[in-house]
This record gives structure tokens, sequence and C-alpha cells, in this order.
């Protein structure tokens, strides 16, 4: 079969054939269960994430609540009490916040809930290369995440989501939550495994003719890059924790010292994955960002290769800065130097990017709708995020913020602001998901609450970081009440923003306004298709083009929304007799 020219294709999409959209290929509850559409896992991953979502904020909320006042440890052994929550639970739920923020929502966030859908349609495929598969994963997501929550019945581990050792193999009742929330998570790893295994075969496998590296969305190959990282690092971290398990159950030494192990190589495990996760979770934020600065800035995307590459170069380096986190462990002084300069580097791919994204912007036509504003906020988040990285990077202004608020400052900064280009990349993709156009005004108004929330919470930290307030303290000094009480604030902002984000989605399913095919202006694949996408996504074969050329747009009154001028999807028949 050969490709037609742009100017042999119908000037009109082929709406003769219209079948059921993926939403209503199937009714019931086993129609969704067992099944094998991308579209449909995807949704499934959306709906589970969103849950364990709230549940992860929801302790953070008790977290924020415990710490609005100081002197907790004389108000809770008072008589009676004067605070309800104890040290143990406290430390219960930001061990329980961590782990599911970290292991069961962002992780797989973005990828799973928003590449499972886009990927395949940004290929012109009708699906991933390994359905099955797709569907497994899944599943051992949802094992796992129940296997974590399980814990609770135990009393909940208490150690923080990095597990450190030997705390995490002391025996006793309060860790017997230890054993199902480490394999959890090691089931967790092999759903990511699958998903990046996934990815990659796709998109070396399925992509169209004509549709070269370089034609490809970069939302695609920053979910390349991250399925490397998903395939290469995650199976450490497995091994790690099967590590962990045996010495917690058979009492064989590998990190207690008590056996004959060696606590700091679990820290060196540990972190030779979880520093590479970093960039499991916002190398496809980077990616989604670059669809919506160009899209919403109407112009073609600056520097598209640099972009490309510099995702490719994060993955790679990010593999070589893990020691980073141990500038106090103990570990050589050249080693910590040679540590400290990489991690210098890889700040030069993720300013690529911000650049790129900034000239772009230059002099675009911007339109400030809500996916957008998510992608601004984003920007200025990361600044910060990048910014004080450099501080943790230096080691002699490590040594002393270590293990500080600064610490967690920055983790939100760069991690939970992944948070924002989810649901940036959410109300983007939302019309294409459902068919249906949420309400503008409410969608911005939770982003700014969400935006002004954040800063308000983690700002501070900052602030009595750099003073020296310890992470994880139940207690506290007078001098720090005031940062604490203005992050709690910020967190019941959050709240709000993110209770009124959800309801306003919601209320759209019932009486939001049809959506158009386009109603950005996008020229990538999936906004030529319908709204929703039919089971096989295409009525027709897909031809992709420039998916940042917006010449081939225009706007059209009748539908409200873009058609294309040339459109890049054939009807079959068409292409067929070419």
């Amino acid at each position: 079969m050969s490709a037609i020219s742009p100017s042999m294709a119908p000037p009109m999409y082929d709406r003769e054939v219209d079948p059921k959209n993926y939403l209503k290929a199937g009714y019931g509850l086993s129609s969704w269960l067992l099944t094998l559409d991308h579209k449909r896992i995807s949704l499934l991953y959306l709906y589970g994430v969103g849950i364990m979502f709230l549940l992860g904020g929801l302790f953070a909320l008790l977290v924020r609540t415990t710490l609005l006042t100081a002197g907790n440890a004389e108000a809770f052994n008072a008589s009676p009490p004067k605070i309800w929550i104890s040290p143990d639970n406290y430390n219960r739920f930001f061990t329980l916040h961590g782990a599911i923020m970290v292991f069961i929502v962002i992780i797989p966030g973005i990828p799973a809930a928003l590449g499972n859908f886009v990927l395949p349609i940004m290929l012109g495929a009708k699906d991933v290369a390994f359905p099955r598969i797709n569907l497994l994963s899944w599943y051992m997501w949802l094992i796992g995440t129940l296997m974590i929550l399980s814990s609770l019945m135990y009393g909940a581990v208490d150690t923080g989501w990095t597990f450190y050792t030997p705390y995490s193999t002391t025996a006793g009742k309060a860790f017997a939550g230890m054993i199902p929330t480490v394999a959890g998570a090691f089931v967790l790893g092999f759903s990511s495994i699958f998903t990046g295994l996934n990815f990659i075969v796709t998109i070396h496998k399925l992509r169209r003719p004509g549709q070269t590296w370089f034609r490809l969305p970069l939302f695609l190959w920053s979910l390349y890059a991250t399925g490397l990282v998903q395939v290469l690092a995650t199976p450490v971290l497995g091994i790690t924790l099967v590590l962990l398990l045996v010495e917690r159950t058979m009492g064989m030494g590998f990190f207690n010292p008590e056996l004959g192990g060696d606590p700091v190589l679990f820290q060196h495990f540990f972190w030779f994955y979880s520093h590479p996760a970093v960039y499991i979770m916002i190398l496809p934020a980077f990616g989604v960002m670059s669809e919506l600065i160009s899209v919403f800035s109407h112009k073609h995307i600056f520097g598209y290769r640099f972009i490309a590459f510099s995702s490719v170069a994060i993955a790679l380096l990010g593999f070589l800065v893990w020691g980073h986190h141990m500038f106090t462990s103990g570990q050589s002084a050249v080693l910590s130097m040679i540590f400290s300069a990489i991690t210098f580097t890889i700040a030069v791919p993720s300013a690529i990017k911000v650049f790129n994204w900034l000239a772009t912007m230059y002099k675009g036509s911007i339109s400030l709708q809500t996916p957008m504003l998510y992608a601004l906020w984003f920007m200025w988040i990361f600044g910060i995020g990048g910014l004080t990285g450099l501080f943790l990077g230096t080691l002699a202004v490590d040594i002393h913020l270590h293990d500080t608020y600064f610490v967690v400052a920055h983790f939100h900064y760069v991690m939970a602001g992944t948070i924002f280009v989810l649901f940036g990349g959410i109300h983007y993709w939302w019309p294409k998901m459902y068919g249906r156009m949420y309400s503008e005004a409410p969608a911005a108004w939770a982003s700014f609450l969400l935006f002004l929330g954040f800063n308000l919470t983690f700002f501070p930290q900052f602030i009595m970081g750099s003073q020296g307030m310890p992470r994880r303290y139940y207690n506290y000094a007078d001098q720090y009440q005031i940062y604490h009480q203005v992050s709690s604030a910020g967190s019941y902002v959050m709240a709000a923003g993110m209770l009124l984000m959800m309801y306003n989605l919601a209320a759209s399913l019932r009486s939001g306004r049809k959506a158009p095919d386009n109603p950005w202006g996008s020229n990538s694949l999936e906004w030529h298709t319908s709204s929703p996408p039919p089971l096989e996504n295409f009525n027709g074969d897909a031809f992709p083009g420039d998916p940042y050329d917006y010449h081939n747009l225009e706007w059209d009154e009748k539908i409200d929304g873009f058609r294309a001028k040339e459109p890049l999807i054939r009807p079959a028949r068409v292409a067929a007799a070419h």
C-alpha cells in the first residue's frame, strides 16, 4: 500500500462509518475489567490513581494538622490529651503519604493514565504492542496498591517511604505491616517495568510509514526515555526489596550490622533506583509540557531536536547521580565531589527544555486556557525546585541542609510539581477522553487555588529548613510555629482547589457541551479523530504529518473547533485504492 499525497485526499473526514466510541463499545463491569483497549485501561489507571491521590492527600492533611502548633509531645501526654494524633500515628501518616504518592500516584500517573491513552493514537496505531501485558500491568498496580493498604491492618509502617535499614528490619509488632508494604512496592515495580517495555516496543514497531523519529510528538520522546529508565532501573529496586524481605523474615544479614550487614549498602541500592525514579516521574511531565506550551502558544515548538535529545540525556545521566543523596553517609570525599559535579551537569538538559519552552512562547499567540495555566504554574514551580537543587548538590551547603525541611520543600517543588502537569494533561485530553468540555472559569480558579496553596505550603519550608528545622519531627521549637501554620493553611487551600477541580470535571460529564474533535488547535494525530475516539482509534488510515504544523488548521465556527485543511485521517477505501 503506497501513501497518497494530501492533494489526493478527500476534503472532509469520512463520516459514513460511525462505529460506537470506545466508551460504548461494551457495557457492564466485565467489559472494563477484561478490556484490552488501551483507552479503557488508561481510564482504569486514571480512576485508581485519582482515588489514591485523595487518600495520600488525606494523610498529608493529617500531618499538616498535627504540626499546626508546637509542643505536640506535651499536648499528647497531657491529661486529658490536647491532641489526638500520637507520635507513632504521625510517623505512619507521613510514611503512607510518601509511599502512596511516590510509588502509587506520581510514578504511574502520567505514563500509565495519560500515556496509555494517547501514545497509540499519536502513532496512528490501533493499540499498544502488547494489549494483554498492558492489562496485566494495571492488575499488578492494583494488587501492589492493595498490598500496601493492607499494612493498615497491622498498624502500618513508620519508616518513611525510603524503608531505611536497619530500622525497617527491626523485629516487633509495630513492623508487622512491613512485609505487605515492601512486597506491594515490589509488585508495583513489575507494573512499571511492563508499562515501560510496552511503550518502547510500541514506539519502535507501530509507527506509521513516514513517521520518522523526528516527526514524533515530543511527549512520545519523553515516554520512550521514561520507558528506558523503567526497564533498566526498576529491577534494582526489586532486588533490594527482596533482600530486605529475606533479612526481615529469615534473619539473613544484608543490611543489619548486628547480622553482619551494611545499612549504607541499602542506601546505595535504593537510591540507584530512586534517583532515576525521579526522572520516571518528571520526564513524562516534560513531554506533556512540550505539547501544552506549543499548542497554546500556537507556534511550532522551538528546538525540537534539542528537547528530544535532552530527554534521553536526562534518562542516562539520571543513573550517575544517586550518591548526592548520601553526602552525609560517610562516603569518600572524592566520590562526593564526582557526584556533585554530575549533579550540576544534569541541570543542563533540564535547562535546555525550559529555555526552549520560553523561546516557543516568545512572540507566540498565547491562549491562557486551563491546560496552559497549569503549564505556566509548573514552569514557576520547577524553576524554584531546580534552583534549590543546586544548593543541595553543593557539598558544604548540603551538610547543613541535609534532612531538614529544605529537602522536603525541594523534593515537593520538583516531584509534586509534576502533579500540576498531570492536571494540565487531564484538562488538555479530557475532551478527547470523554467527548465533553468542562467549564473554563471553575477550572481556571481551581488551578489558581492549587498554585497558591502549593506555594503557601512549601515555600515556608525552605525558610525553616535553612534555619535548621529537621524533617519528619513530631515536636518542634516555638520559633518554627509560624512557618508550620502558614504551611498547614496552604495545604487546606490546595485541598479546596482539588475539590473544585474534581467537581468541575465530574459536572462536565453530566452537563458539559459536546466537545469538537479538535478544540485546542493541535496537529498531532489524536486530535484528528473523533471525540471520544472509536474503538480502533480511527475511522480510516492515519498519515502523520508534522505534529507542530499549525498552518494546517483553521477555525470552523460551525463545529466550534479546529478543522484540518489537509486531513491526516483518510478513508480506508481511498487509502486502499492507492
